[in-house]
């Protein structure tokens, strides 16, 4: 089984919103195989945590456009590590202290990588060439 096609499109939507809002290391992995409550991650990092709040308001806005709306949000007081679930896909965003801290991609790193838009993979070059933090490949 991989992610549905409505799942993809969320991912898509919830990506170009992180994009937006200029989050940095965004990617999304296709985690259906493993985890049988959803079909999709999208991890997103932000230097703070009043940039952590616009790019999960920017989420769940985009996402509300295409009919989806979270039915669970967990960590927006503190704005350090927030979740978002859609059912079909979960957005973390995390400040980038706790994104090197926990490192997500470890744990999800054997499922396949959804390729985000150019739009999203240019935001992310030029936020690491900017001196954000660059993802560990492995």
């Amino acid at each position: 089984m991989t992610a549905t096609p409505h799942a993809i499109e969320l991912v898509t939507a919830a990506a170009e919103a992180c994009a937006e809002k200029l989050a940095t290391e965004t990617v999304a992995y296709d985690v259906s195989e493993v985890v049988g409550i959803t079909d999709a991650y999208v991890l997103a990092s932000a230097p703070n945590d009043r940039q952590v709040k616009a790019i999960v308001d920017e989420v769940e806005e985009r996402l509300r456009e295409l009919g989806a709306k979270p039915v669970r949000r967990e960590g927006d007081r503190e704005a350090r590590w927030v979740l978002l679930d859609f059912i079909d896909i979960v957005v973390h965003v995390q400040h980038a202290e706790e994104r090197a801290y926990y490192r997500l991609e470890g744990l999800w790193k054997d499922c396949p990588r959804i390729e985000l838009p150019e739009s999203v993979q240019q935001v992310n070059r030029e936020r690491a060439e900017a001196g954000a933090p660059v993802e560990d490949a492995g």
